[in-house]
């Protein structure tokens, strides 16, 4: 009985892995707080990504250490309403300066949130001159009464 050839072995090795590498998109925060976007029927996306920043609010994760209360995470850490407008300013300085104008700030709030916390995150948005907002949801197809 003949060997198989495994010559080719290698390159088909390369080949995938090279796949792999530029088809994965990698995380760029990790979520320290839980979030269950709300449901809309009506939803557009966002045309470029690149020019997004996310501010998420919800309960922590970790809910044993960090209570229960809601939180606001900017970046990978928790912060408070004070630290938006740092954050905005980082965010428009790490931005082509043709760019800044064009960057949309996204809000992922869980959908058991009150709006008070949301409306204060928009009160230091507003103050900080950043009037592009977008609210992240789940889009869910409508419903069709003619059927029942």
């Amino acid at each position: 009985m003949k060997a198989i050839n495994t010559a080719s072995l290698p390159d088909i090795i390369f080949m995938l892995l090279f796949f792999f590498m530029v088809t994965t998109v990698m995380r760029e925060v990790t979520l320290i707080v839980k979030i269950k976007p709300p449901e809309a029927t009506e939803v557009q996306r966002l045309e470029k990504k690149s020019l997004v920043s996310y501010i998420y609010i919800g309960v922590p994760v970790k809910s044993a250490l960090f209570g229960t209360k809601p939180r606001i995470q900017l970046n990978d850490q928790f912060a408070r309403v004070e630290d938006i407008p740092s954050y905005i300013a980082a965010e428009r300085q790490a931005r082509d300066e043709n760019d800044r104008r064009f960057l949309t700030n996204s809000l992922k709030v869980d959908e058991g949130i009150r709006m008070g916390i949301v409306t204060d995150v928009k009160q230091e948005l507003r103050k900080s001159g950043a009037f592009r907002i977008n609210y992240s949801t789940r889009k869910v197809e409508k419903l069709n009464f003619a059927k029942f």
